[in-house]
C-alpha cells in the first residue's frame, strides 16, 4: 500500500470518527433538551396539583366542570398520531421518499387537527385567563403544551420540505429523528395534561 493510499485510508477514518462524534453529540444535546422541558412540565404538573388539593373553589363561578367528549377525540388523534410518524420513519429507513412524505403529512394533519380542536374548545369557554387559579393555570398548560404541538408541525414541515432536496437523507436523517422523538414526547406530556384536566375533575 502506497503513502498516499494510507494517508487517505487514514483521513477516511477520521472523518468517519469526527461524523460519529457529532452525531452522538447532537443526539446527546437533544435528549439534554427534552429533559429540561420534562422538568418544566413536571413544575407545571406539581403546581396545578398543589393547587387544586389546597383551594376550596377551584373552578371559576358557574363552572362546575369540563366537557370530556371534543378532547378525548382530540386525544386520541394526537396520540394516534405517534404510531404515525413512527410508520413516516420506517419509510425513510427504508429508503422510499413517497411513504415517508405521505405518512409525515398525515401526521401534519393529525397535529393541525389537534389545534384546531383546542382553538373551538376555547373558544366555547365561560371563563378567561384570568378567572382564578383554574382559569390560570388551564391556559397555561394547554397553551404551553399548544406551542410545543405547533414547534412539531414546523419541524415536520422543515423535513418534509428537506425530503424534496435530492440525496439529503443518503447519509442519515438526525434531523427526523429528532422531530419524531420530540412529537412522541409532546404527545406523552398531552396524556399526562389530559389526565390530570379532564379526567380529574
Amino acid at each position: 500500500m502506497t503513502e498516499r493510499a494510507i494517508a487517505q485510508d487514514v483521513e477516511a477514518q477520521v472523518r468517519s470518527h469526527q461524523e460519529h462524534d457529532e452525531a452522538g453529540n447532537s443526539k446527546f444535546g437533544f435528549i439534554v433538551f427534552l429533559l429540561s422541558e420534562s422538568v418544566i412540565f413536571l413544575s407545571f404538573f406539581a403546581g396545578y396539583i398543589i393547587y387544586k388539593t389546597q383551594t376550596l373553589d377551584w373552578y371559576p363561578p358557574g363552572v362546575t366542570g369540563l366537557d370530556v367528549d371534543a378532547p378525548r377525540i382530540n386525544t386520541i388523534v394526537l396520540v394516534s398520531s405517534s404510531f404515525v410518524i413512527y410508520v413516516a420513519e420506517r419509510y425513510l429507513h427504508d429508503k422510499k421518499l413517497w411513504g415517508f412524505r405521505l405518512f409525515l403529512i398525515a401526521t401534519m394533519a393529525m397535529g393541525a387537527y389537534f389545534l384546531y380542536g383546542q382553538a373551538v374548545e376555547w373558544s366555547s369557554l365561560s371563563f378567561g385567563l384570568t378567572d382564578g387559579l383554574f382559569g390560570g393555570t388551564f391556559y397555561l398548560l394547554t397553551g404551553f403544551h399548544g406551542l410545543h404541538v405547533l414547534t412539531g408541525l414546523l419541524l415536520q414541515t422543515l423535513m418534509l420540505g428537506r425530503s424534496f432536496i435530492p440525496g439529503n437523507y443518503d447519509n442519515g436523517s438526525f434531523g427526523v429523528e429528532a422531530t419524531s422523538l420530540f412529537w412522541h414526547f409532546v404527545d406523552v406530556i398531552w396524556i399526562v395534561l389530559f389526565i390530570l384536566i379532564y379526567v380529574w375533575q
